[in-house]
C-alpha cells in the first residue's frame, strides 16, 4: 500500500500518492478552499476517494505547526486554518495514521531526505516565495525550535531600523517582490510575469533590472553567511519557483563570494559553503510531509 501526500497552498492544494522509497505514483491539484468548511469537505473527499489504498497520510501546510499533536496556527494566507487540530479529525474520521508538516520544512525534509541535503549534517533550506520560508537541519535532523517556529526567515529583521513589515526579510528577500519590481522597471502590464522578467535578465540589456538582480542575490548571500555564522552550515539549498532559474543561483553564488572577499575575515573565519538549488520543485512538499509521517511512526 501506498500513502497519501497534500501539499495545501494559498492557490492550489496538491496531492498524490507516493510509495514508502519516495516515489510518486501519481500527482494532481485542484483549487484551495478559501473558508473551513469547504476546506474540511475537500480534503475528506480526497481521502475518501483513496482511503482503500493507503496506509498514511502526510500534509503540509503554511503556518506554524505543532507536529507533536497536529494542530495548525496562524495558517499564513489562509487563516481560517487557525487552531485547527486537523489531524485529531482526520484519524477520527477515517482511522488512518496522519501527520501534519510546515510548508517550507517539508521542502527541507524533502531535500534531506532525497535530494540536495542528504547525508549533510548541519544544513539550510531557503525557499524564495511570498515571503521566506525555510528549514534548518542540525546534527542530521530538522531542528523544530522550542515553538516550533525554527526556520522562519521571513522574520529575520533585514533593516536595522524597524518601521514595518517591508523591513523584515519576509519582505526585502521575497521572490514575488523581486519580481514586481522588476516587471516595473521593464513596464510589463502583468506584474508577475517571471518569465519575461528571467528573459530580460538573460539578455542582460537592461541596466537597472540588472542592477536590481545583482541587489536581490545580495540580499539571499547576506542571509546565507547570517546563517552560516549562527550555524555553521556546510550547505544551502534554494527553493521556490524561482529558483528554476540557474542564472539565480549562479548569482547568489558569485554575490556570496565577493561578500568573503569584502571582508577578509569571512574568507579566513568561514569555511566556504556549497549553495545548490533544491533538486525537487512542486512535489517537495509532498514528499516532505511523507518523510514528517515516517519520521512520526519512527519516534514510536
Amino acid at each position: 500500500m501506498n500513502y497519501l501526500a497534500i501539499d495545501i497552498g494559498g492557490t492550489y492544494i496538491k496531492y498524490g500518492l507516493i510509495d514508502h522509497s519516495g516515489n510518486i505514483i501519481n500527482f494532481n491539484r485542484l483549487p484551495t478552499p478559501q473558508n473551513l468548511d469547504d476546506f474540511l469537505i475537500t480534503v475528506f473527499e480526497l481521502i475518501e476517494s483513496v482511503k482503500s489504498e493507503i496506509k498514511g497520510i502526510g500534509i503540509s501546510l503554511p503556518g506554524k505547526i505543532d507536529t507533536e499533536n497536529g494542530i495548525v496556527y496562524f495558517g499564513g494566507a489562509l487563516r481560517f486554518l487557525h487552531e485547527l487540530p486537523l489531524k485529531s479529525k482526520i484519524e477520527k474520521k477515517f482511522g488512518i495514521r496522519c501527520e501534519l508538516a510546515n510548508d517550507g520544512k517539508a521542502a527541507a525534509l524533502a531535500e534531506l531526505w532525497l535530494g540536495n541535503l542528504k547525508d549533510v549534517t548541519n544544513g539550510a533550506a531557503i525557499i524564495l516565495g511570498t515571503g521566506v520560508g525555510g528549514g534548518l537541519i542540525i546534527n542530521g535532523e530538522l531542528y523544530q525550535g522550542s515553538h516550533f517556529q525554527a526556520g522562519e526567515l521571513s522574520f529575520i529583521i533585514s533593516n536595522r531600523i524597524l518601521n514595518n513589515h517591508k523591513d523584515m526579510t519576509g519582505f526585502s528577500h521575497s521572490a514575488v517582490q523581486f519580481i514586481k519590481s522588476a516587471s516595473h522597471i521593464l513596464s510589463l502590464e502583468d506584474e508577475t510575469d517571471g518569465k519575461k522578467v528571467f528573459e530580460a535578465i538573460y539578455s542582460g540589456e537592461n541596466f537597472e533590472l540588472m542592477k536590481l538582480f545583482e541587489q536581490y542575490c545580495e540580499r539571499i548571500a547576506n542571509l546565507i553567511i547570517n546563517l552560516q555564522a549562527v550555524l555553521d552550515i556546510s550547505t544551502v539549498v534554494i527553493g521556490g519557483g524561482i529558483s528554476q532559474q540557474n542564472i539565480l543561483i549562479e548569482n547568489i553564488k558569485k554575490q556570496y563570494q565577493i561578500l568573503r572577499y569584502r571582508l577578509g575575515i569571512f574568507e579566513t573565519m568561514l569555511a566556504k559553503i556549497e549553495i545548490l538549488p533544491c533538486e525537487f520543485r512542486s512535489e517537495a512538499n509532498l514528499l516532505g510531509a511523507l518523510y514528517q509521517f515516517l519520521l512520526n511512526i519512527d519516534k514510536q
